[in-house]
C-alpha cells in the first residue's frame, strides 16, 4: 500500500529553511508567550527554559518589542552524543507594541527561565472621566483614553 502525503515536501522545505546557522535541527523554533492585561498595564510572560540570564535582551524600536535569549550546549569538543533533542541557539520573538503604550516604563524580571514583563500604559491611554455640564446640573462620563 502506498501512502500519499500532499505536505510531506513543504514539511521537508520547513525543515531545511528553519535549520540554524550549524546545519543541526537544534535550533529553537519558538518562544511560547502570553499575554494579559490587569488595570494599567499588559503582563507578558515568556518561557526560556534553559537559556543563560545573560543574553536575554530586550529591545524596543519603533514600536517593535524584541525579546531574545541564548541557550548554549557543551562544547562538542569530547563529547560523544547520546542523544540530542532539546534546542539550542537563539530564541527570539517580536511583538508590536500599540500606540497607548510607555515602553520607557517597561520592567524585566526573569526567574527560573520565565522572563515577566510588565509593560504600562501610557497615561494618555488610560481612562478618565470628563464633566459634562448642564443647566443646573453637573454630570460625569467615563470615555477611553485617546
Amino acid at each position: 500500500m502506498l501512502r500519499f502525503d500532499p505536505f510531506g515536501d513543504v514539511d521537508a522545505l520547513a525543515r531545511e529553511l528553519t535549520r540554524g546557522a550549524s546545519g543541526t535541527e537544534r535550533t529553537p523554533r519558538f518562544m511560547p508567550v502570553d499575554l494579559y492585561r490587569v488595570d494599567d498595564h499588559y503582563v507578558l510572560v515568556a518561557d526560556l527554559p534553559g537559556a543563560d540570564p545573560g543574553t536575554i535582551d530586550i529591545a524596543v524600536d519603533n514600536g517593535v518589542l524584541t525579546l531574545s535569549a541564548q541557550r548554549s550546549t557543551p562544547s562538542d569538543e569530547g563529547v560523544q552524543w547520546l542523544t540530542s533533542e532539546r534546542f539550542s541557539g537563539t530564541f527570539r520573538r517580536q511583538l508590536t507594541l500599540g500606540e497607548g503604550i510607555d515602553a520607557q516604563r517597561i520592567t524585566a524580571v526573569c526567574d527560573n527561565g520565565v522572563l515577566t514583563l510588565t509593560i504600562p500604559l501610557a497615561e494618555k491611554a488610560k481612562p478618565y472621566k470628563i464633566a459634562v455640564e448642564t443647566a443646573g446640573s453637573q454630570k460625569t462620563i467615563t470615555t477611553g483614553g485617546g
